[in-house]
């Protein structure tokens, strides 16, 4: 069973109705934190903060599209409203449909563009003015392996998370001392991003990259050890890959 403890504190999850977002939330849940989740897809948010709470865990949660400042900006008004602040955002949400250059997928380009990049710029320009006021605050960004390798017809989404690798770090220097940045950068894992890959050769080529997968516990994993490290401890980078991968 889940318990509310005294330590526990107030996360905001992006992304939260599936996957890495929703593991994240079960993880933290039953780690005694309260979660208020984020996404798109309400029922699931619904459904995930029924069972969390079912088990004796605190999750409330709201619809969110990370590409709507205002949107992100009501998203962390209404945490700090019923929870009294916020303590930690993992900005989660991301899209990966991959193709090659070539293919001229604009409108794939700028959706990767506006989730990925805006959507944690957002997050952390509605947050972070909370958190200085509090006098702290952590910020979690997921990014991926592809913030540190560039892969045929990925050029558009590592370029999108080697910025929120950029942007990450350049919070953390300007932030030293009230805020905490961690960047948690997942190899391959089973989530849907892969549902989103509309064209033919990259969605069979991710097929054969996807045969090793880790499951979305072990990121959520990473990111629960960064947040439970005392005040004075942050934990800036982590890369989780599978074992059995090169990649």
């Amino acid at each position: 069973m889940n318990a509310i403890t005294e330590t526990g504190k107030v996360v905001l999850i992006t992304g939260a109705s599936s996957g890495i977002g929703e593991a994240t939330a079960r993880r933290l849940a039953a780690d005694g934190h309260r979660v208020y989740l984020g996404a798109r897809r309400t029922e699931r948010l619904g459904e995930l903060a029924g069972q969390i709470t079912a088990e004796g865990g605190s999750a409330a949660y709201q619809g969110l599209d990370v590409t709507a400042a205002g949107d992100m900006r009501d998203f962390v008004a209404a945490a700090r409203e019923r929870f009294g602040r916020v303590d930690v955002i993992v900005n989660n949400a991301g899209v990966m449909p991959l193709s090659p250059l070539e293919a001229l997928k604009v409108d794939e380009w700028d959706r990767m563009l506006d989730v990925n990049v805006r959507g944690v710029l957002y997050g952390i320009a509605a947050a972070l003015p909370v958190m200085k006021e509090q006098g702290g605050g952590h910020i979690v960004n997921i990014a991926s392996v592809g913030a540190y390798e560039v892969s045929p017809t990925a050029a558009v989404y590592c370029a999108t998370k080697f910025a929120v690798r950029a942007i990450s770090e350049g919070l953390r220097q300007e932030s030293a001392g009230d805020i905490r940045v961690s960047l948690v950068s997942p190899g391959v894992t089973e989530s849907e991003l892969a549902d989103s890959i509309s064209d033919p050769g990259a969605r069979e080529a991710m097929k054969t990259y996807r045969a090793v997968a880790l499951p979305a516990s072990a990121i959520a994993d990473a990111v629960a050890y960064a947040i439970s490290q005392p005040a004075e401890v942050d934990v800036n980078e982590i890369v989780v890959r599978p074992a059995a991968s090169a990649q």
